[in-house]
């Protein structure tokens, strides 16, 4: 009798959930297996990989285990032998050598024999809609970028009409970092066995892993630290009667150079639908500009007319060279500063500004926040857009040590990072942010959501999840445009308005 194990998570972004290193992961494997009977835990894990599969294709009839030689393999086999006894068709093509398998795999070999599952030297060719594929080749340990049959049969995988499910990990996907050396294909699900890997949530990891679950195995991550957390939606607020304007902070956008006035109106806007009680716009185009027809809220300001001590400050957006006169004064008397866009780019290029930036994180009264994209945040690290994307969560980690900041490292899973705390993987957002102007949009929703009161961090993540939430409750057939996204967004309540089940979801795990 296998031991009673807590039923199997859908992974969603309605609450937050500890993501474990490969490092941990295999800690925690280790505990559980010291304290279970011989080939348990993948006696278990097949067990969750064969019930799965079924819920997901529940009249499949053909399914192909492509397993590979290690307990991944095994696990796999273990999910064969269990189909096999339910009247399916599972077909096994093993790349593990019998003399050398790991114990657990060698005895889960055993059992799909005893059971009559079939062997074959080459994947099925008959595969429909209604049937599985299983990639069982690799997961957790992978060391290098699949050759041979192994990367013809993944790619034979992710070319399948029948629905994919990958056993812990996609093959080819790195744990750690969500770097990603498989084929590409179609959208598949992934069963994440014992903890959920930081891999799975950024950079490519998203793409490639589809619906993701989760199943521990009944095992508990006891001492074994968490790398980072799944960002959770915000904590619900309620605005009372007795409140003005005051009670919600002052914004002050310093931007828009020549040409570029309409980024930061964008982060304006955002600001002010974000819930901010009141917001300036300093705009670094002398041009007279009176008011924002399409926004009259907001209050157009010379931007040396700016009581910056006394606010809120978002700086960047749109920018372009003339924002690098105002930095010193900004960074010296801004109480909530967030730097987006060409601050950054002036920051890196000038290394009194960085002195004057590390200098704000020792006056603790002064909180800051840095929305990098990948290359802004290689010109701030003096490294390449490819070296951040390589490792997002170590990229995040160090701007964030190095100037003593928050941090918003953007993309797919968007990192949030800051000094002496777990950083924080977003689970919202899709492609359709991919437009011009929505990283204005984020930089005025954190400047919105500093100005309320919450600190550098929290602010950051309710801001990156809300943002990334409206996009993923974007009209189908309706074009996301900077403009309207920046409309859409709400005081931190609003998020209750676009999905009920977020009500009750906790903000840390």
């Amino acid at each position: 009798m296998l031991p009673h194990n807590a039923p199997m998570q859908r992974i969603t972004p309605r609450s937050s959930w500890p993501l474990h290193s490969v490092l941990a992961t295999r800690a925690q494997e280790a505990d559980a297996q010291a304290s279970l009977p011989a080939h348990t835990l993948m006696q278990l894990a097949g067990l969750a990989i064969a019930k799965l599969g079924l819920a997901l294709a529940p009249h499949a009839q053909r399914i192909w285990v492509a397993c590979g030689p290690g307990n991944n393999g095994g696990d796999g086999l273990e999910a064969a032998m269990h189909w096999q006894h339910w009247g399916k068709q599972p077909v096994v093509t093993w790349l593990g050598d019998e003399t050398s398998a790991p114990a657990d795999a060698k005895a889960a070999l055993a059992r799909a024999r005893a059971a009559g599952v079939c062997f074959a030297e080459h994947p099925p060719t008959d595969l429909t809609t209604q049937d599985l594929c299983v990639d069982a080749l690799l997961g957790l340990g992978q060391s290098r970028a699949p050759m041979g049959r192994m990367a013809e049969w993944l790619t034979a995988l992710r070319a399948s009409p029948a629905t994919l499910l990958a056993v812990d990990l996609p093959s080819g996907l790195n744990a750690d970092t969500g770097q990603f050396s498989g084929p590409n294909g179609g959208a598949c699900h992934t069963l994440a066995l014992l903890t959920l890997k930081p891999g799975l949530f950024t950079a490519q990891g998203r793409d490639t892993a589809g619906q993701i679950w989760w199943d521990d195995l009944g095992t508990r991550p006891g001492s074994h630290t968490a790398t980072a957390l799944l960002n959770g939606p915000p904590p619900s607020a309620v605005r009372l009667h007795a409140t003005h304007k005051g009670s919600f902070g002052d914004v002050a956008v310093l931007g828009g150079a020549p040409g570029m006035a309409g980024a930061a109106l964008l982060a304006g806007q955002a600001a002010l639908h974000g819930g901010a009680g009141r917001v300036f716009v300093g705009l670094l185009d002398r041009s007279p500009y009176a008011v924002d027809p399409g926004q009259p809220e907001l209050m157009l300001r010379d931007p040396a007319t700016l009581d910056m001590a006394n606010m809120t400050v978002v700086c960047g957006c749109g920018g372009g060279a003339a924002v690098h006169a105002s930095l010193p004064a900004v960074l010296s008397t801004a109480r909530h500063l967030v730097f987006d866009a060409d601050a950054l780019n002036a920051i890196a290029l000038d290394t009194a500004l960085q002195t004057l930036l590390k200098a704000r994180a020792r006056r603790q009264a002064h909180t800051t926040v840095l929305t990098p994209h990948p290359l802004e945040a290689a010109r701030l690290l003096g490294t390449t857009a490819a070296a951040v994307q390589a490792d997002r969560l170590k990229a995040a980690q160090q701007l964030a040590s190095t100037f003593g900041v928050a941090v918003v490292l953007k993309g797919s899973g968007s990192v949030i990072a800051a000094p002496q705390a777990l950083p924080c993987i977003n689970p919202t957002g899709n492609g359709l942010l991919a437009t011009a102007g929505t990283g204005d949009v984020l930089a005025g929703l954190v400047g919105a959501h500093l100005a309320q009161g919450l600190d550098a961090l929290p602010a950051a993540c309710a801001a990156v999840y809300q943002h990334g939430q409206l996009a993923d409750f974007w009209p189908t057939g309706k074009a996301l445009t900077a403009s309207a996204l920046a409309r859409a967004a709400r005081p931190i309540q609003g998020l209750q308005r676009l999905s009920p089940a977020l009500q009750t979801a906790s903000w840390w795990p």
